[in-house]
């Protein structure tokens, strides 16, 4: 093979090295990994909702019930948790918000939580691209907010984060599994 031939095309060993690095050979979250996401037991899920110029957008792993008693077992009470499964929870805000009686700035925040049986302390964080709550930092936080809990009557298999429709510039972004419900009421700025 001539050398300008050679120039052009790398060796066997540093494509075998590239793909080795491209491929995540170092990836320290891998003792926690689930496998690729189209094979993992809680997929992911997304819901948003947009008020005019407002969009919020949660990303979150999608656990089941799957008999087991959640909160207090599961998820133990007053310890933090990723609210979700797999990766941290991350919501997405376009534009200021009322979140309870906290104003929230534009950003990408993870989202965790605190299970208590009669409320739910929520957090948002400013450390992205957590696996689990392993390694929650709270001295990252953006924000803390305790809203109560509702008891439901039938419980709820796949955990469920979902906005109700926007009505009068407010809505509710609903946190639900086994027999727990959280309600957190939103308000959009400047609507």
């Amino acid at each position: 093979m001539n050398r300008s031939f050679k120039k052009y095309f790398p060796s066997t060993l540093t494509i075998f090295l590239t793909l080795f690095l491209i491929n995540g050979c170092g990836n320290k979250n891998e003792e926690h990994s689930e496998g690729p996401i189209e094979t993992r037991k809680s997929p992911i899920a997304i819901t948003s909702i947009k008020s005019n110029s407002t969009y919020i957008k949660v990303v979150y792993g999608q656990p089941y019930r799957r008999g087991r008693t959640i909160f207090g077992d599961l998820e133990p009470w007053g310890q933090v948790w990723r609210t979700g499964a797999n990766e941290a929870t991350e919501i997405t805000i376009t534009n200021t918000i009322l979140m309870g009686d906290e104003a929230i700035s534009p950003g990408t925040y993870a989202l965790f939580t605190i299970p208590e049986p009669d409320s739910f302390t929520v957090i948002l964080n400013h450390e992205l691209g957590q696996w689990g709550a392993f390694n929650y930092n709270p001295e990252r936080d953006y924000k803390r907010m305790k809203f109560p809990v509702t008891d439901l009557d039938e419980p709820v298999e796949a955990f469920t984060i979902e906005f109700s429709k926007a009505q009068y510039s407010t809505t509710t972004m609903s946190l639900k599994w086994g027999l727990v419900q959280v309600d957190i009421p939103i308000r959009f700025y400047g609507e």
